[in-house]
């Protein structure tokens, strides 16, 4: 029996495998139970489901062109405010990861002005696109804490 390999059974490999479960069940305690369980939502969608939610809620008032989940992309048709018709905006929101990271989401919006009897393009404030990103990232930790929570 020289140069053979040991043979193990089903049975020892399942019964050192649970065991080897049983000693890592300890770590963490309940609150990393629960974290890693809400985390584990995350990817079923192709994106971090929080974000992609979070995306969806804040742009709800938009009429969508385009969302594509397992691509994590979504175009908003042109809204225009009923207070201030004159102006229309568009909005591209991408979700680039499965993580809920601020550089996971970028978002990038086109304004116009009407002006002449059609529409111009006009310069989007920085401060806007950071404004939204930030309402959206808010939003998916919320979506997080929520379902950590209960």
């Amino acid at each position: 029996m020289t140069g053979q390999r040991p043979r193990f059974s089903t049975v020892s490999v399942a019964i050192a495998g649970l065991a080897a479960l049983s000693a890592l069940s300890g770590c963490g305690g309940p609150e990393r139970v629960q974290t890693e369980a809400a985390a584990a939502q995350v990817a079923t969608i192709g994106v971090n489901s929080y974000l992609w939610r979070a995306s969806l809620d804040t742009l709800s008032f938009m009429p969508l062109v385009q969302a594509d989940s397992a691509g994590g992309v979504i175009v908003t048709d042109w809204y225009s405010n009923p207070e201030n018709p004159a102006e229309r905006m568009k909005m591209t929101v991408s979700i680039l990861d499965t993580d809920l990271r601020a550089d996971a989401l970028r978002v990038a919006a086109s304004r116009q002005v009407a002006q002449g009897g059609g529409w111009v393009d006009a310069p989007v404030q920085a401060a806007t696109v950071q404004k939204l990103e930030d309402i959206i990232l808010t939003r998916a930790r919320e979506l997080r804490r929520n379902a950590v929570i209960g």
